[in-house]
């Protein structure tokens, strides 16, 4: 029974693969105490087991995966990572060369201890730092040396088996390490959450929470219905007089219905309110608690409530919309029914007044009946609509061309140096993500596709790691022994701990930037993963990007310099 389970697996690797994943997912959600492993970690131990039933995985399919994960983040943090450049894009750079000077140190120092010759010394620099554009350059560099035949097929030969050894603990060491340890070691993971809090609101400070299941108890827009029957109107009103009369009140708000002689209809300017009549009345909520007492008894009617809005984002950049005053703006027959619900610039909400100007680039969340809206949004800017459906188009096109700029290559002497496909698709998603929140009229992925993206991207492409690297893993460890996986683990440890230290103390980095600067300088996606879901943001991304890049380049840079010096 068990070997026809196993052949099945082996026949369709997909079913294997899926097995990994649920499995990985599953085993990640168990707490034992306060700890729990999470669902990279986990992932990437069910893989290692599977993996020993020789499961093959062939073609692009972990490559995929990967770049749609790495284009998910970039997308996710695009804005806020441009706006960070600002402050501390130099500073993530120079950790990034400290941190892979000190990788290149420590793994120098382990072949000179152990006395392992330079293929080796290339398999346990790439693997213990998780640099697998090493395994090409190194092999390359070591053909160039001159060494006989003999001795240079052996050193080849030994470099992919000693990078397998290494590997799986440099990826599995570093999700542990920065997912798990790493919030402790940098005052405890309550703390690092507080403080990752407070950066997004320095950030972002829109207040709101990604859980679909929080709701905000302010409601910055309400509409009510109201029985007509103050002294003001023993003579019929016009609609025009009603709001001009609210208004001379100090209340900006708007007759958005109306029920008369049993008739609900949408009034117009000249329409005549009497008493005994029913209004919805619509604005702002500062303003809707003053309005009853003006104008009669609010009361319940679902009847004349129950009709559609439409809540839409614009971004301003019509010429005659901005620097006015919004006194001025709300008597423009395109903003009547229409409220300003909130407005955000540079990521932080500006307080709405009747003297409040807006400026080019400005966010406004506007609401009122779709009619009313999209001739708003014609006069104000461009329209962010909520929409469940992707934009693939943008979605391919977009990794494509990232893709395409990360496969060329660029040449520092004759050492050829890129960014990788994967690489350019984490570009791709901070340059594209950054486009979107400038122009949100292209380029909609909903926040649950870019969570689909994000978790099963980096799940499916840990998961072949793991099948794939087993079995020659357990090959390897035969080969050189045991004392290799040993130095590769102190490899990939020493510098993790040195980079926590020297992130918290030293460049005095907040928490989450730290850990997704250490998750950069390893170039290790997968413990940027594990971190977000410690923390609960994708702020650590953000150290991720400058240092993952700056390090791509160094770490294949001091590894062609161990090649001389091994």
């Amino acid at each position: 029974m068990a070997d026809y389970f196993i052949s099945i697996l082996r026949d369709y690797p997909p079913l294997a693969l899926f097995l990994t994943v649920g499995l990985g997912f599953l085993i990640g959600k168990i707490k034992i105490g306060g700890f729990t492993l999470g669902s990279v970690t986990s992932v990437l131990l069910v893989g290692v087991l599977v993996g020993q039933l020789d499961i093959p995985m062939s073609g692009p399919l972990k490559q995929v995966f990967f770049m749609l994960f790495l284009f998910s983040i970039g997308y996710s943090v695009g804005p806020d990572f441009f706006k960070s450049l600002r402050g501390s894009g130099a500073k993530q750079a120079l950790f990034a060369v400290v941190m892979s000077s000190m990788c290149f140190g420590i793994t120098l120092l382990l072949s000179y201890t152990f006395n392992y010759t330079k293929g080796e010394t290339v398999g346990l620099f790439s693997g213990s730092q998780t640099c697998s554009a090493l395994l090409g350059v190194g092999s390359e560099a070591i053909t160039k040396l001159g060494l006989p035949k003999d001795v240079l097929e052996r050193e080849t030969n030994i470099i992919p088996v000693c990078y397998a050894v290494t590997y799986i603990f440099g990826t599995l060491g570093t999700v542990v390490i920065l997912g798990n340890f790493g919030p402790k070691l940098l005052g405890g993971l309550e703390k690092v959450r507080q403080e990752t809090s407070l950066l997004e609101k320095q950030l972002n400070n829109t207040g709101r929470n990604s859980d679909p299941a929080y709701i905000n108890a302010m409601h910055h827009v309400a509409y009510r219905s109201y029985l007509i029957s103050s002294d003001y109107f023993d003579n019929p009103r016009t609609v025009h007089d009603v709001e001009k009369y609210l208004v001379q009140k100090g209340l900006q708000v708007y007759v958005d219905r109306m029920r008369s002689n049993g008739d609900i209809v949408v009034p117009r300017h000249n329409d005549l309110i009497s008493k005994g009549d029913e209004i919805v009345i619509c604005g702002r909520s500062e303003y809707i608690v003053h309005v009853e007492k003006h104008i009669g008894t609010e009361l319940s009617d679902p009847s004349l409530l129950s009709y559609p809005l439409s809540r839409v984002s614009v971004r301003v950049v019509r010429k005659n919309f901005m620097d006015t005053p919004l006194s001025r703006l709300r008597k423009k027959i395109f903003m009547r029914g229409v409220v300003i619900r909130d407005a955000v610039r540079d990521g932080k909400n500006i307080e709405i007044t009747a003297d409040t100007r807006f400026e080019k680039g400005d966010v406004l969340t506007i609401v009122g009946r779709p009619v009313q809206v999209n001739l708003a949004v014609i006069q104000i800017g461009h329209a962010d609509r909520p929409s469940n459906s992707s934009d693939l188009m943008f979605v391919g096109l977009a990794i494509f061309i990232g893709g395409l700029f990360g496969a060329l290559s660029f040449y520092i002497g004759s050492i050829p140096i890129s960014f990788g496909t994967s690489g350019g698709s984490l570009i791709a998603g901070l340059v594209f993500g950054w486009l979107r929140s400038k122009r949100p009229t292209f380029g909609n992925i909903p926040p649950g596709a870019l969570w689909l993206m994000n978790n099963l991207g980096l799940n499916v492409f840990i998961a072949v790691v793991g099948i794939e690297a087993a079995p020659s893993f357990v090959s390897g460890i035969k080969t050189v022994g045991p004392m290799l996986f040993v130095a590769g683990a102190i490899g990939t440890t020493i510098p993790l701990l040195f980079g926590l230290w020297f992130g918290h103390k030293v460049m005095k980095f907040n928490p989450a930037i730290t850990l997704g600067c250490c998750a950069g300088t390893r170039t290790c996606t997968a413990s940027l993963g594990a971190v977000q879901n410690t923390i609960g943001s994708t702020l650590p991304a953000i150290g991720y990007t400058v240092t993952y890049a700056v390090s791509n380049i160094l770490l294949v840079i001091w590894g062609l310099v161990t090649v001389l010096l091994a």
